[in-house]
C-alpha cells in the first residue's frame, strides 16, 4: 500500500520572473537568469514555481522504496544564497552523467541534486547538455 507524500514543494501561480527578481543577490540574480535562458533551450517548455525558491520545468510522478508518492519538476534550480542548486540532473532518470560532470567545472553533488558556487566557473555548454539529457530521459 503506497503513501501520497504530502509534499509541500507544489506547482504554484507565482511568475517565475517575479521570483527571479526578488533574488537579493545581485550575482545570484543574474546567474537564476542565465540559468532560466539555459534551462528553457534545452526543454523547450516554460518553467512553473514550485514552492517558494524552485524554478522547475515539466513534472514527473516518482515512488520512493518506501512506498511515498509525489511530483517534482524533471529539471529545474534554485539560485539560493550559498549556491545554485541543480535539480534532475544527476538522479535516477538522468543518462549517465558522470562523463558529463567531469568536464563541467567545480560543483558538488547530493541525493538527486547538482550544486555549483558560481556559474561563471561551469562550461555551460556541457551544462546545458546535462539539462537537455536529462530533460529527454526524465520526460518518457
Amino acid at each position: 500500500m503506497s503513501e501520497r507524500n504530502d509534499n509541500a514543494t507544489r506547482p504554484t501561480e507565482v511568475p517565475v520572473e517575479e521570483f527571479l527578481a526578488s533574488v537579493e543577490d545581485e550575482r545570484r540574480r543574474a546567474e537564476g537568469q542565465r540559468l532560466l535562458e539555459i534551462f528553457r533551450r534545452a526543454t523547450g517548455v516554460e518553467p512553473v514555481m514550485w514552492g517558494p525558491t524552485i524554478v522547475g520545468f515539466g513534472s514527473k510522478h516518482y515512488t520512493t522504496s518506501s512506498g511515498r508518492e509525489g511530483d517534482w519538476p524533471i529539471v529545474g534550480f534554485s539560485p539560493r544564497k550559498a549556491q545554485l542548486s541543480l535539480y534532475g540532473l544527476q538522479n535516477s532518470y538522468a543518462p549517465e552523467p558522470e562523463p558529463l560532470l567531469a568536464e563541467l567545472g567545480p560543483h558538488k553533488t547530493g541525493v538527486g541534486c547538482l550544486y555549483v558556487r558560481r556559474l561563471d566557473k561551469v562550461d555551460e555548454q556541457v551544462l546545458e547538455r546535462l539539462v537537455r539529457e536529462a530533460w529527454d530521459e526524465g520526460g518518457r
